[in-house]
């Protein structure tokens, strides 16, 4: 049997295996079947954990629930951070992913910030099929912006009517040949947004951690917000400020521990 962490920031959960000093028999196809929520034991994504490498203290891998392995989770990157501060009892650790290095800090109170470095606007690092202006472009008919924090986004500033139909149109559309998360976000005041979110790979969550910052860029590039605001998502809110001094996206929020487990690899194998 192997032990596993059932995890989640805002409602986006995540079945977490710490597979640090021994093998860990996962692939794509177990993953997809861990993520089953009928028929596994259900999430949004499963997070592995594995020995630190280029000066971090831990490297987090990431599944969608299609099996799909993607760069970026802010939502999780959270939960592991919580997870190795604990054990560590330090206050800051640096988490290695594929979409970089991210530098984790106590927040205090059960929240956890996370740097998630400087987004990307070229059209080659989202990544789009062709040159455009990431700022304003049409898609399906909808005026939209594109950002890269980590991973690709693709942010309308529209309320989440036909969420079901326009999210995976769009994440599959070929102007995104990675395919994209698709952010539907409000503008509520100056520092208040309201965001839905259709993620790639896994569909409606209650939250997205790099699509509360794509959003919230977006809006400041547009001019609409300020650098710091607060993103009311369907599971609660997360604090994203875009920081003057660097670029960088700070991104904050709980990080919740929800029960232990174990489970047969075995039986999820393909």
């Amino acid at each position: 049997m192997t032990a596993f962490l059932k995890m989640h920031g805002l409602g986006n959960d995540f079945v977490v295996f710490d597979a640090r000093g021994r093998g860990l028999a996962l692939d794509a196809a177990s993953a997809k079947a861990l993520a089953d929520r009928r028929f596994g034991v259900g999430c949004d994504q499963v997070i592995v954990i594995r020995e630190g490498r280029n000066g971090a203290d831990a490297v987090m891998r990431i599944y969608n629930a299609d099996g799909g392995e993607v760069e970026s989770c802010g939502n999780a990157t959270r939960c592991v951070a919580r997870l190795l501060m604990e054990e560590t009892d330090r206050d800051g650790v640096v988490i290695d992913t594929p979409g970089g290095l991210l530098a984790c800090a106590d927040a205090g109170g059960g929240n956890v910030t996370v740097d998630m470095g400087a987004p990307k606007f070229g059209w080659r690092d989202i990544p789009l099929a062709r040159e455009l202006d990431t700022n304003h472009f049409e898609i399906e008919g909808l005026d939209a912006a594109a950002v890269n924090v980590g991973n690709p986004h693709c942010v309308l500033f529209r309320s989440a009517d036909g969420i079901e139909t326009l999210g995976p149109k769009i994440e599959t559309h070929p102007l995104f040949p990675a395919r994209t998360n698709v952010e539907f976000a409000t503008v509520t005041d100056r520092t208040h947004l309201r965001m839905r979110v259709w993620e790639r790979g896994a569909g409606i969550t209650s939250a997205c951690g790099t699509g509360a910052c794509a959003a919230a860029v977006a809006a400041h590039r547009r001019g609409l917000t300020e650098r710091k605001v607060e993103v009311k998502l369907d599971g609660g809110p997360l604090v994203i400020e875009w920081r003057e001094s660097d670029g960088h996206v700070l991104m904050t929020g709980p990080a919740t521990l929800a029960f232990k487990g174990e489970v047969d690899l075995k039986d999820y194998a393909s």
